[in-house]
């Protein structure tokens, strides 16, 4: 079992990092807190969470990287709730930052939990009832400390954009309908950094 990766980030997007350990190159998917954290550094170092998927000929293997210990529990937590699978969790981390999950989680928020893309009435309902216990039981919520202030490089608004499709993209939805909303967001906060963007988009996109 890999437990965490550290070496030079080669590669990195809203939805991916790439990081070489040992002249192997590591593919992980990330959250856009993960991106957040890690944005800017020549060097990572990320927790592991590895997902095999089998059946038939399309069997997958994926690592999926956290900046921080307890994001990876968190979504440890997440995938273990029924009917939330592993897109749909890394989606709840980029629409969400742990600290505020895991207060919507305890506080039994199911409005701001079924705000996020792809999450219904019941399953926000579910993971309240599967994870409030555990929250407060494992000491997660109490470790949190999660930064709110963003970084923003100088960044010309279409390479912006073109990351935020790119992103979008990868965490599943259209090309076409992505860049409309991303398009929509950018001309109204011409300024926004590309991780913003796509957050305001998870929760535009119909």
């Amino acid at each position: 079992m890999i437990e965490y990766i550290k070496g030079e980030l080669t590669e990195l997007s809203p939805a991916l990092a790439v990081i070489e350990a040992g002249g192997v190159g590591y593919a992980l998917s990330i959250s856009l807190n993960t991106y957040t954290a890690v944005q800017g550094k020549k060097e990572a170092k990320l927790y592991v969470h590895e997902s095999l998927v089998t059946g038939g000929r399309d069997d997958s293997y994926t690592l999926y990287g956290f900046a921080t210990k307890q994001e990876r529990e968190l979504y440890r937590m997440l995938i273990s709730v029924s009917g939330v699978g592993a897109n749909t969790a890394r989606m709840m981390l980029s629409s969400l930052s742990p600290a505020e999950l895991c207060n919507a989680i305890a506080n039994g928020n199911e409005k701001l939990i079924k705000g996020v893309k792809g999450i219904g009435l019941k399953t926000a309902q579910r993971i309240i009832v599967d994870l409030k216990d555990k929250i407060v039981s494992t000491g997660i919520a109490d470790e949190l400390h999660v930064s709110t202030t963003r970084e923003s490089g100088p960044a010309v608004n279409n390479a912006v954009k073109d990351e935020a499709v790119s992103a979008l993209t990868m965490l599943g939805f259209s090309p076409a309908p992505s860049a409309k909303v991303v398009i929509a967001i950018l001309t109204e906060q011409p300024d926004l950094p590309v991780e913003m963007v796509v957050k305001e988009a998870l929760k535009r996109i119909k």
